[in-house]
């Protein structure tokens, strides 16, 4: 892989129509092919995020989504991490999985959300994932030509310990296809994606639906590209929208040369810390 990364992020808007959202998403990776080879789209982009819908929506894997994914990959010749779908296993168990395609069209990538977004704000928010989801079990290093990458889903990326988990199996890049609302968004959004790529000295890679005003769930929007020093290199507003930026590996080699804190790293302190905090 090159080392600058063109990136495009496909916030699309999502609706009820599953034929109509993989027809968007589909016009979004054509036009953002011609000038980025690393797509990304959203979590849950082909159906509403209503878990007393996503059922409805769930298809296996390969299935319709992910082979029009392939597909599109192969004829565009990217790298596409196709955001999230709703996964259904030949057990019946659903999960909220995304895929990553090589432009060869082979699939490299296969993240289950690791944890469920359960919550509940009195005159905010009550949204209960766990009602139609599956946690999935499993971190996947993704590498393609020298890049390695990890997939989190949305409410992952609240858990430090994977993108650390990430950072120190050599991940350079964390995707997060994201949905956060209108309580979590404002609050958390940006300092999140901030944190983890400055904490990790990587860069991170928040793609959100676009806000539909019409939709129960209201996607927060405002995708973005931070880097290692925790800088945003774009962000989007709330509308649909393909946000472009270049990302620089060299940058990363720098900042983890010039400010070397996972070298710093002590280990076997934290451990000692960890046994003595639970034995008093």
């Amino acid at each position: 892989m090159e080392q600058i990364l063109r990136t495009a992020i496909c916030q699309m808007q999502v609706s009820d129509d599953k034929a109509a959202n993989l027809d968007k998403a589909t016009q979004m990776i054509k036009e953002a092919s011609q000038q980025a080879n690393l797509l990304v789209l959203p979590e849950i982009f082909n159906a509403p995020y209503q878990t007393d819908l996503l059922a409805q929506y769930a298809e296996p894997i390969p299935g319709p989504t992910t082979n029009l994914l392939a597909a599109l990959a192969k004829e565009q010749q990217i790298l596409l991490v196709g955001g999230s779908i709703a996964e259904i296993d030949a057990d019946g168990k659903i999960y909220n999985s995304s895929c990553v395609f090589d432009p060869s069209g082979k699939m490299i990538g296969h993240h289950r959300k690791l944890h469920l977004f359960d919550i509940e704000i009195p005159g905010q928010i009550v949204f209960k994932e766990s009602a139609v989801f599956t946690p999935g079990e499993d971190l996947q290093m993704i590498d393609y030509e020298g890049l390695s990458l990890s997939v989190l889903i949305c409410y992952d990326i609240r858990f430090p310990e994977l993108a650390r988990q990430a950072t120190l199996a050599g991940a350079q890049l964390i995707v997060v296809p994201a949905a956060f609302n209108l309580t979590t968004g404002p609050a958390h959004w940006e300092l999140l994606m901030r944190s983890r790529a400055l904490d990790n000295q990587l860069f991170v890679i928040a793609a959100s639906p676009a806000r539909n005003q019409s939709a129960s769930y209201q996607a927060w929007g405002h995708s973005m590209i931070v880097d290692p020093w925790g800088k945003i290199l774009v962000e989007g507003g709330i509308q649909e929208e393909i946000l472009y930026a270049e990302i620089d590996l060299a940058q990363l080699r720098k900042v983890r040369r010039e400010l070397p804190l996972l070298q710093h790293r002590r280990p076997e302190l934290y451990q000692r810390l960890s046994e003595k905090e639970l034995k008093s």
